[in-house]
């Protein structure tokens, strides 16, 4: 279990599996008696991240337990928020889901590990998962847990990325209007497979010019999808004080990566790490601000 704290000890990362090298997955009680101890320690927020999510459980018995592990730890009490990363497409187990849909503490949010949707591409990174699949993948999380926000990492100019490769993920981010989505261009490390054995083909004013595109499409989303919460009151955790202004979170956001809520600090006092219902008032195109209430 590898562990990161932050928020004044109201917020740690847990690491489920931990991989280096092989899928490496933690028994599920040892997972569960450290979720216990942190509770008791003051730990409120969990962000559940593993190199691949989904995944938890095979190298075990051949079974994908992610969602069991998820349901257990949303059962003990004092667990207030669960916020699940890096979970991948392929053989996504739905019953996941459900768990999310059923538990109020496990946030309506998953980060997702996507890179690109054209077919081409997605056979060259060796994701082993369609175009199809995956829009029928995000079709289906949209239906089975209304309000989800589902974040991504996209990569433009990989090793034979073609303008109509391109195009195709432009026309997909259009159309799946992701909640969080952040994109970096392709730069050959070595010791990888595609530093390796493929060409870096594409140049790096195209692969800086389709990024700029990319993220510019992305900035209009995220704009109109936060301007839909004004008006609405959220749960917020606080965590930290700046200037004239708290600085929280919703159950959308993971610390330090995605929109935060400004809330004016005025005559009020607003504790780390407790939770308060706020209205948002008002948007941008990345923050939010709000009122207590």
């Amino acid at each position: 279990l590898k562990i990161s704290e932050g928020c004044d000890r109201h917020c740690a990362y847990c690491a489920i599996p931990l991989i280096t090298g092989k899928h490496i997955s933690r028994p599920k009680q040892e997972i569960l008696a450290e979720v216990e101890r942190m509770v008791a320690d003051g730990v409120k927020e969990f962000q559940v991240i593993a190199q691949e999510l989904t995944y938890y459980g095979v190298d075990i018995d051949g079974k994908r337990h992610i969602a069991d592990l998820i349901s257990d730890m949303a059962d003990i009490k004092g667990v207030k928020w669960i916020r699940l990363h890096y979970a991948y497409p392929n053989q996504f187990p739905m019953e996941l889901l459900d768990v999310m849909k059923q538990k109020k503490n496990v946030c309506k949010y998953i980060d997702i590990a996507l890179q690109h949707i054209s077919d081409h591409m997605l056979t060259a990174m060796h994701r082993h998962v369609s175009k199809q699949d995956t829009m029928d993948l995000i079709a289906a999380m949209r239906k089975a847990v209304p309000g989800i926000h589902i974040r991504t990492t996209l990569l433009v100019g990989f090793p034979g990325e073609t303008e109509e490769d391109f195009q195709e993920l432009v026309d997909f981010v259009k159309w799946a209007r992701f909640e969080r989505m952040g994109a970096f261009a392709y730069s050959a490390e070595e010791g990888t497979y595609s530093a390796d054995h493929l060409v870096d083909d594409v140049p790096d004013e195209v692969k800086q010019a389709r990024l700029s595109k990319l993220m510019a499409i992305q900035q209009r989303i995220s704009a109109e999808i936060e301007a839909e919460k004004v008006g609405k009151v959220l749960k917020v955790i606080i965590d930290r004080k700046e200037g004239d202004y708290y600085i929280g979170r919703t159950e959308f956001c993971s610390p330090e990566v995605d929109p935060e809520v400004l809330i004016k600090a005025d005559d009020k006092t607003l504790r780390t790490g407790c939770f308060y219902d706020v209205e948002i008032t008002s948007s941008e195109e990345f923050d939010l601000y709000g009122r207590v209430v």
